[in-house]
């Protein structure tokens, strides 16, 4: 992996329906969003609630930060927002 998880903290957007975490390339932070749908296809029996949202998250939590580097490296180092759809699985 290029890029660093040391910061645990993610957040469910209810409204956008995605899950919002950060990596960190050297000291720059870069802001993912994981699409509802997306972790509904890696644990199909979640529940859409908050609860099972991040439920899933955390259970696919190293496929995620792996696909999240994938896409970062593959978008350039230009933008500091990347979200992750469930194409990108």
């Amino acid at each position: 992996m290029r890029l660093s998880f040391p910061n645990p903290s993610r957040s469910f957007d209810a409204g956008s329906s995605r899950v919002r975490f950060w990596g960190y390339d050297s000291t720059i932070e870069i802001s993912f969003f994981v699409e509802v749908d997306a972790l509904n296809g890696l644990c199909p029996e979640m529940s859409n609630a908050e609860t099972g949202v991040l439920k899933a998250f955390d259970a696919a939590l190293n496929r995620i930060r792996e696909v999240a580097d994938n896409v970062y490296v593959r978008g350039g180092k230009g933008s500091y927002a990347y979200t992750l759809a469930a194409e990108d699985f």
